[in-house]
């Protein structure tokens, strides 16, 4: 009987081991490239409202070639922007019309946010339920909660 009892528990931690915390891990990288995007279309609105705000017609910027190269760059015309849309396509957008995409992409983005963040929930809720099963068939007692402290 006893032998039964750690194949099980073996399973089980296999299962917890090979399928969730990698599904775990995944979720979790998925969710930081999607941060990554949040951050970036951030900037690129704070960019565009600030060239708005100080009527910026023509700039000068350096342009990184790669390896940390760079080059100087002159915008003669800043009215209009190319913004990436995905998939290698850029689109040419005037300053308004690029708002208002990158706020439905922020609203998007923060909707794919919210089911990451269920979905990773989700996958440790099942980890720990899991462990609480290999918990009872070892017949270890509860953990007990640390009493909350006052401040």
């Amino acid at each position: 009987m006893e032998s039964l009892t750690q194949q099980k528990v073996q399973r089980y931690e296999e299962f917890v081991d090979h399928h969730l915390k990698p599904d775990l891990q995944h979720a979790i990288d998925e969710r930081d490239q999607i941060f990554e995007q949040q951050k970036i279309f951030a900037d690129l609105r704070r960019n565009i409202e600030n060239l708005e705000k100080n009527s910026v017609t023509s700039l000068r910027t350096l342009v990184n070639l790669g390896s940390e190269v760079y080059l100087q760059a002159e915008v003669p015309n800043t009215q209009r922007i190319f913004v990436d849309v995905g998939l290698g396509f850029h689109v040419e957008f005037t300053w308004c019309e690029a708002l208002n995409y990158i706020q439905t992409r922020e609203e998007r983005i923060a909707k794919q946010i919210d089911e990451y963040n269920q979905l990773i929930a989700s996958i440790k809720a099942q980890i720990k339920l899991v462990l609480e099963g290999i918990r009872e068939l070892l017949q270890l007692p509860a953990e007990k909660l640390l009493p909350e402290r006052s401040f």
